[in-house]
């Protein structure tokens, strides 16, 4: 089997924790329990108007960002076809800003709950632990001091965006959005030589759809 390259693996990682139920497949169900899990997670009582609110702009992600590009017209994606569709943003920035750019800013509305543009420690811990159940306070405060690139203590709407994007789309290994889900224990698995080429799209695996 191919050993994966920083960009596959960062790509790999963030579809397994997308695939809330584990089937191996990304569906609009999934979208409904992570919407549910982050409006756990930020506080809000299963069944109410905050809740389903988050939820629909998890539906929202789904219909806009991914069913339109589901081959064959299908209604599921699968950990493959996710992997190579995602890794041609790495060649094409303006689709890497236009599209994960949209669902970065769909991300920021949720995740500032006071609405002043900005995405404190307290608010970044309780968004991301929507997403990733098991992240630490340890390691969400490590996290977001990366994230964090001016050291205010607060991630500015660009720095949020950012990450995002670098998270999906960059190859760089020292790029900071590498911690958007936390350390980056899939960087683990890119042997040394192949994390250090990963700035060039060229020697990147391809998978097959």
């Amino acid at each position: 089997m191919p050993v994966p390259d920083l960009l596959t693996a960062k790509i790999a990682h963030g579809f397994d924790h997308l695939d809330v139920d584990g089937d191996g497949r990304l569906t609009e169900h999934d979208h409904v329990l992570c919407g549910r899990r982050v409006a756990a997670a930020l506080g809000h009582p299963a069944g109410s108007a905050a809740e389903q609110t988050i939820i629909d702009a998890y539906l929202t992600i789904w219909r806009d960002l991914h069913l339109p590009h589901i081959p064959g017209g299908g209604d599921s994606i699968t950990k493959e076809q996710f992997v190579t569709s995602t890794r041609t943003l790495a060649a094409d920035p303006a689709a890497a800003a236009a599209s994960v750019g949209a669902l970065a800013e769909a991300f920021l509305a949720i995740a500032d709950a006071d609405g002043d543009g900005t995405v404190d420690p307290a608010e970044f811990l309780a968004f991301q632990r929507g997403h990733f159940p098991g992240l630490s306070d340890a390691e969400g405060a490590e996290a977001f001091a990366h994230l964090d690139t001016d050291g205010d203590g607060r991630l500015s709407a660009a720095e949020f965006i950012r990450a995002i994007i670098e998270y999906w789309s960059s190859a760089d290994p020292d790029a900071p959005g590498n911690w958007w889900m936390g350390r980056p224990v899939f960087a683990a698995e890119v042997p040394q030589q192949t994390r250090a080429g990963s700035h060039q799209v060229g020697m990147a695996l391809e998978l097959e759809p």
